[in-house]
């Protein structure tokens, strides 16, 4: 069996980083870790590899993007914006999909590990509520950049939204069309993404002066079907009269459960999301949306990436990037009443 880095790092518990690191005489690491990763390394007849040393302090002119889900619009219009940048750079880039799998995001990163690329841009999945796996590659030296669900956590440049103001005006939006119940549907609550966006609805709500029922918040998950009776569920039980779905994902089945309940949009339900569904317009009725500049955000985060890998050997160029996200009233939560 190969000895490696990796099975150095399992025996002794510890990130490959940091094994790493020892093996290097790294300041950053104890003594007396370094004496314990040099004493199993002469046990297991460990012997650095110069090859794959060699490889890694060449550049590969690829970079990873780590997303949730392609079928998501905000995504798929983020990827464009990074293409344009990346293929203006001549570089390539892998996408990595996480499927909102936490176990899987780890695995990816670790496989990143490697050094088969030179950088990574990662929009973290909606159950990451650990990131030590991240902290291994920033203590790698792995540029990173995070993008729309950012960590903060790790030191990192960074591009988002104005959550908080975004979600705000949403609620104040579907108030001020007359709703007074109105749900709060998200895929997670460990994101900081779903902090700023729950914190906007519950200062609307203040600001308006209705109190804040947690009964009303939904934390559905990935299963379409499982969704779809918590919605019911919600509905029916509530009496709700209006939705802020805070993912896109969860806005087509807000509709369908609507169908299926006999309540028609918007007189009896009015719904906002956030999305960039190109064919909001479309739907029946038309849905209001806060469309983020996806596109833009992804060239943001490639163009940050590129900066710091010039200068990530020196020190990290930590940059943050906000974005103003826009309400589009449509339909959906404004009723249209037929001429006179």
């Amino acid at each position: 069996m190969e000895i490696t880095i990796k099975t150095l790092a399992a025996e002794l518990n510890l990130s490959i980083a940091t094994v790493s690191r020892a093996l290097q005489d790294s300041h950053e690491v104890a003594d007396k870790t370094k004496r314990r990763v040099l004493e199993m390394a002469g046990k297991l007849n460990y012997h650095p590899n110069p090859y794959a040393s060699s490889l890694r302090k060449q550049k590969s002119k690829t970079i990873a993007v780590i997303i949730p889900e392609i079928a998501n619009n905000f995504f798929s219009f983020a990827l464009k914006g990074i293409q344009k940048v990346v293929e203006k750079e001549g570089y390539n880039f892998l996408v990595y999909l996480t499927e909102e799998d936490l176990e899987k995001e780890i695995a990816i990163t670790k496989q990143l590990q490697s050094g088969r690329v030179d950088g990574i841009i990662i929009a973290l999945s909606s159950q990451t509520d650990s990131v030590s796996h991240l902290w291994d590659l920033h203590n790698m030296k792995i540029p990173m950049v995070f993008f729309d669900r950012v960590c903060d956590q790790i030191d990192a440049s960074k591009v988002y939204t104005n959550n908080f103001e975004s979600a705000m005006n949403a609620t104040s939006h579907l108030i001020e069309n007359g709703c007074k119940k109105i749900g709060y549907f998200q895929l997670s609550n460990k994101l900081s993404l779903a902090e700023r966006r729950m914190s906007g609805y519950k200062a609307a709500l203040e600001t308006h002066q209705i109190a804040f029922d947690e009964g009303l918040v939904l934390t559905c998950g990935t299963n379409v079907e499982e969704n779809y009776q918590r919605i019911k569920g919600l509905i029916s039980e509530k009496t709700l009269d209006g939705i802020f779905a805070s993912v896109e994902a969860l806005t087509i089945t807000s509709y369908d459960v609507c169908k299926g309940l006999g309540l028609s949009i918007p007189r009896d339900m009015k719904i906002v999301s956030f999305s960039n569904l190109a064919t909001a317009h479309l739907l029946s009725p038309p849905l209001t949306t806060i469309n983020q500049p996806a596109f833009e955000m992804g060239m943001e985060a490639a163009s940050l990436l590129f900066r710091n890998l010039t200068k990530y050997n020196a020190y990290p160029v930590v940059e943050k990037a906000e974005f103003k996200s826009v309400l589009m009233a449509r339909e959906s939560s404004v009723e249209v009443r037929p001429l006179p």
